[in-house]
């Protein structure tokens, strides 16, 4: 073991108690009271601190945080980045917060080394290196986080902006809002097909009434649904057809030969009861 990692894990071993109230209240704002918060982030520092000590105590590198010996602090400040993205607070937070840890490790350095500029300047670099490093942990994993919040809201996102319904006893439909792209067009085709099984429906409709345009890829998808529907032995009737749709396919040259269309969702409704055997009647006034 170094005489660097012996001086920090001694350091850290005499302030144990006091470090982390002294940590936190650096990174406070002058003038913010929040007893409930400043004891969260307690626990907070605490933790990391005690991480800390585990790898001086293992030898680990103190320049290199992917060491193996920094295994225990990565998994505290993943947490702590996890846990802070989750609470909707930035990344410059987060490494703000960890950097704060230099002025008290500075301060206790400074009254180890006192009589000794040269351990004393060099102290302050390793330190400074290891806590930099630190920080810069912590905006990796809180941008990876968010990141990975943001993919999970947009496919939830996208599961509520594609919901199939059932219309009648063996009709579904799929009403589409918005532009339609490879992946909500997966998205859509792998629900509309799991509930032709789920009710054994014999027609589902895919209505693009809310869809603004209609270009070669989305038609393309178009066609690739309808005909993953009839594999599944239903059959597949496009509906909100408007006039401005119509003439954009036919310059695109688009073929829909084959494919039932009809221009509005009440129509292909209707289309469907008939094709499956029921008739709808005005009932008699009284």
């Amino acid at each position: 073991m170094t005489r660097e990692h012996e001086t920090l894990r001694a350091l850290l071993d005499e302030a144990s108690a006091s470090l982390p109230a002294e940590w936190v209240a650096v990174s406070f704002t002058d003038g913010v009271e929040d007893s409930a918060l400043q004891r969260r982030q307690q626990e907070e520092a605490r933790t990391l601190i005690t991480a800390l000590a585990q790898g001086t105590r293992d030898g680990a590198d103190l320049g290199a945080l992917g060491a193996p010996g920094w295994g225990p602090l990565r998994d505290a400040l993943a947490s702590l980045s996890a846990s802070r993205a989750a609470q909707g607070a930035t990344a410059e937070e987060t490494s703000r917060f960890v950097l704060s840890l230099k002025k008290p490790l500075f301060k206790r350095l400074q009254g180890t080394f006192s009589n000794d500029p040269a351990a004393l300047g060099s102290a302050l670099w390793w330190v400074t290196e290891l806590v930099d490093n630190m920080a810069a942990f912590t905006v990796a994993t809180y941008q990876r986080t968010r990141e990975e919040i943001i993919q999970r809201q947009q496919e939830e996102l996208l599961e509520l902006s594609t919901p199939v319904v059932k219309l009648w006893d063996g009709v579904l439909a799929a009403p589409m809002i918005g532009t339609l792209d490879s992946a909500r067009t997966q998205m859509v085709m792998e629900t509309l097909l799991q509930r032709i099984v789920d009710t054994g429906a014999e027609i589902a409709i895919i209505d693009i009434t809310g869809v603004p345009t209609v270009d070669t890829l989305v038609a393309q998808h178009l066609l690739k649904t309808v005909t993953a529907i009839r594999l599944m032995g239903a059959e597949g009737i496009i509906s909100g057809i408007r006039p401005q749709i119509a003439q954009t396919i036919v310059h695109l040259g688009i073929d829909l030969q084959g494919i039932t269309t009809k221009a509005s969702l009440a129509d292909a409704l209707a289309l469907a009861l008939r094709s499956t055997g029921h008739t709808v009647k005005k009932s008699a006034t009284a």
